[in-house]
């Protein structure tokens, strides 16, 4: 069973930086498409970043220029980059792990940006 935990979350102000991390037991970051979705008050969930098994990485469009994922396969961790964080970025984050028919998240992270 695959577990990923989340940390990193926090209150920043407006404009500030936070970084997110995604740790889990196992290798699977080098093959697995792996990501971070948010849910913020009164939305739907929302894709913020994503790094398909194939290469390449996608952001959703209110974080691009100012998000970046990334993974450290090494540690098994994967991390979300965030800068010029604005008051509607909050939300909990979420990380997961997808390949094929699996799937795995992560329990979630506050992220308050607030002054």
């Amino acid at each position: 069973q695959v577990q990923l935990v989340e940390s990193g979350g926090g209150l920043v102000q407006p404009g500030g930086s936070l970084r997110l991390s995604c740790s889990t037991s196992g290798s699977i970051f080098a093959v697995y498409t792996v990501g971070w979705y948010r849910q913020t008050p009164g939305k739907q969930r929302e894709l913020v970043a994503i790094i398909p098994d194939n290469g390449g990485t996608k952001y959703g469009d209110s974080v691009k220029g100012r998000f970046a994922i990334s993974t450290d396969n090494a540690k098994n961790t994967a991390y979300l980059q965030m800068n010029s964080l604005k008051p509607d970025d909050t939300g909990v984050y979420y990380c997961f792990a997808a390949s094929g028919t699996y799937e795995y998240w992560g329990q979630g992270t506050q992220v308050t940006v607030s002054s």
